[in-house]
């Protein structure tokens, strides 16, 4: 009977899906591997010294870029400017601190990673590992209004005007799925 149990408490974990809910207490859809609730809150992106500086990265992955101040997507193996050709700012404008000082301060850990799903072969600081699972964003209704003193990197889908909205630090970039 130890055994029994020994050999489920084994097999049980990699039967297991994984699917991971911020800010509402259950997945929308078995489809989904990481959905965010409906508060008028954005996902920040990793912030990045430069793109360049970005190596082995999968197609999908997206940062925001501490050198030039923009949103970047890898897309067919280039990065494609997400922020519309308009640089942003870490300077935060309600306090004038820069966040980009402050971050710097604090020691990275370079081996740092979750992975949602199944594969977790891919690099980067958060990957959703499975094949036949999406991210949800978070929903926010006209975030460019909604959202006070949005953080750069920040990424929300607008359910107002069905779009995909990214803010550099500065301006919000919206695109059509």
């Amino acid at each position: 009977m130890k055994n029994l149990f020994c050999s489920l408490a084994v097999a049980i974990p990699f039967c297991m899906t994984a699917q991971v809910t911020i800010g509402t207490s259950a997945v929308s859809s078995p489809s989904v591997s990481l959905e965010f609730g409906s508060a008028n809150k954005g996902m920040v992106l990793p912030w990045v010294v430069s793109t360049a500086a970005v190596s082995n990265v999968a197609n999908g992955t997206m940062v925001y870029s501490l050198e030039d101040h923009k949103m970047w997507v890898k897309y067919n193996s280039a990065w494609k400017d997400l922020s519309i050709n308009a640089a942003g700012t870490t300077v935060n404008p309600v306090s004038g601190t820069d966040a980009a000082a402050i971050q710097n301060t604090i020691a990275e850990n370079t081996d740092a990673k979750v992975t949602i799903g199944a594969d977790s072969s891919v690099s980067g600081i958060l990957v959703l590992g499975d094949q036949n699972k999406a991210m949800v964003l978070p929903k926010v209704s006209n975030p460019h209004l909604n959202i006070i003193n949005p953080a750069p990197g920040m990424m929300v889908f607008d359910s107002a005007k069905k779009l995909f909205a990214v803010f550099n630090g500065s301006v919000w970039s919206f695109w059509k799925p």
